[in-house]
């Protein structure tokens, strides 16, 4: 059976916005990755390639790669610093009636509204206090990046939380307490399993931003302690190498993995729901 015409137009319709959504999206990526199997001497990038040849994946400099592994190192250690603060930070906000709790929350978001420039600026002149006092300068090391990593990225950690939190229902946990439990094994078996999915969520946008930061790394990286993005932006600065392409497409493909990863354990529905909103 035939659909009539303004069916037909408004499916059509709906096609290429979804279509030219999806390129609007996927058309840098795909680009980015098509190039890198062109290998040539020079300072552009060609697209489409002129030859399909995997030299740049060859020839990727071992120090992307030497990057690539702090920048992994130092995700992971930010996302459970942040898990480490923001569930506690979480179910103050929810569970407490302090006056002012709106202002707490919102001083839990502030590192989102403060440009990463600023809060490189700022964490960096904090570090030669320091130093000038102690005789030990955190910039440069990996504990100054992961310290300022973690200011970065536990908000996102605490806006999944406190959205899966407002919805939680704490019958659950009273009828736990009456029928003997703890208030330590209240939280393991009943009050973690239901926020496990925000936590996850959230840990995943800690890492991911921590992956993916550049304005404070920039201030705060030293020659032993080189995060990928930072190695990267400095490499772009003076010479263009096709390298760049093939181990962009690599960690691409790598983020996209973790994100199947999360979505396949958390399950994509509350994936989405708890996307750093409360």
């Amino acid at each position: 059976m035939a659909l009539p015409a303004y069916q037909l137009r408004r499916n059509v319709f709906r096609t290429a916005v979804l279509v030219t959504a999806y390129l609007f999206l996927l058309g840098p990526i795909l680009f980015v990755a098509m190039a890198s199997f062109d290998y040539g001497q020079r300072a552009y990038v060609v697209f489409p390639p002129e030859q399909f040849t995997l030299d740049a994946y060859r020839r990727i400099p071992a120090r992307y790669f030497d990057a690539l592994w702090v920048s992994t190192q130092l995700a992971a250690l930010t996302a459970f610093t942040a898990c480490l603060i923001g569930i506690p930070a979480a179910l103050g906000v929810v569970r407490c009636n302090l006056p002012g709790k709106s202002v707490l929350l919102a001083l839990f978001r502030a590192p989102l509204q403060i440009p990463g420039v600023v809060s490189g600026v700022a964490f960096l002149q904090a570090y030669y206090v320091v130093g000038s006092a102690t005789g030990w300068y955190a910039n440069g090391s990996f504990v100054g990046l992961a310290l300022a990593h973690a200011f970065a990225a536990t908000p996102y950690v605490v806006g999944t939380l406190v959205a899966v939190l407002q919805r939680f229902d704490t019958d659950l946990e009273a009828a736990a307490l009456t029928l003997g439990a703890t208030r330590w094994g209240v939280f393991w078996q009943v009050t973690m399993p239901v926020i496990k999915p925000g936590l996850f969520a959230g840990a995943l946008y800690a890492f991911m931003v921590s992956f993916c930061e550049v304005p404070i790394s920039v201030f705060l990286t030293g020659a032993s302690y080189m995060t990928f993005p930072v190695e990267v932006f400095n490499s772009m600065q003076f010479d263009f190498e096709p390298s760049i392409l093939a181990i962009s497409t690599l960690v691409t493909l790598f983020s996209l993995a973790i994100v199947v990863l999360v979505q396949s354990i958390v399950g994509l529905g509350v994936f989405v729901r708890t996307g750093g909103s409360d």
